[in-house]
């Protein structure tokens, strides 16, 4: 377990928050290969080896986004701030301001100046 650094000890936490840490810790290792896989498949001169590390990065790929989605599912803050900035075209930098908008009363669309598709 190369990553698996506690804050606290193991046997103090909750069942739930191990299970957490399992999915964070194996988030970043997934992430870190991705990372790897892409320089690798970048600086190799093979084409078949960088074929197969374009693969295995895509795999790595599919692996994190499975790890997110069960993040997701089991962390209610996660869930919230994903709903936030995941699968939007607006500014990125903008949604946070935006966000926090929409809690005061303005909808999120209209804080982000995006129309409905049901007055469209």
């Amino acid at each position: 377990m190369s990553n698996d650094l506690h804050a606290e000890l193991p046997q103090a936490l909750s069942p739930a928050t191990q299970d957490m840490h399992r999915a964070l810790v194996s988030l970043t290792e997934e992430l870190t290969a991705i990372d790897a896989y892409r320089q690798r498949a970048e600086a190799c001169a093979d084409p078949g080896l960088r074929a197969i590390f374009q693969h295995n990065g895509k795999e790595e790929t599919e692996h994190a986004t499975m790890l997110m989605e069960w993040i997701r599912r089991h962390d209610p803050q996660f869930a919230a701030t994903t709903k936030t900035y995941l699968f939007t075209a607006a500014p990125i930098e903008g949604l946070e301001a935006a966000a926090q908008g929409a809690g005061r009363g303005a909808r999120l669309d209209q804080a982000l100046g995006i129309g409905s598709m049901k007055e469209a």
